[in-house]
């Protein structure tokens, strides 16, 4: 969050939201708050972060840019030892 007035460092955390509440908890119905943080969480590791595509990470879910990212870093990792 920046200072008032500047609404640009809050705007990824407003399009998250805008998706959380259009993909989840609209379309479901809860009995009460604890099914609905359980719904949100099982939704937040399944659906968002396994399968659903981010533009910014060049399209790829953030689970497999994750694991992308690992292996880079291990093999540079590996690199340097060798050297």
């Amino acid at each position: 969050m920046s200072r008032r007035g500047n609404p640009y460092d809050n705007a990824t955390c407003e399009s998250f939201m805008k998706t959380l509440k259009y993909e989840e908890v609209y379309r479901t119905e809860s009995r009460d708050l604890y099914e609905a943080r359980r719904s949100i969480g099982v939704f937040l590791e399944k659906v968002y972060n396994q399968k659903r595509l981010h533009s910014a990470l060049g399209y790829v879910p953030p689970a497999e840019f994750e694991a992308k990212l690992a292996v880079k870093s291990m093999e540079a990792a590996a690199r340097q030892l060798a050297l």
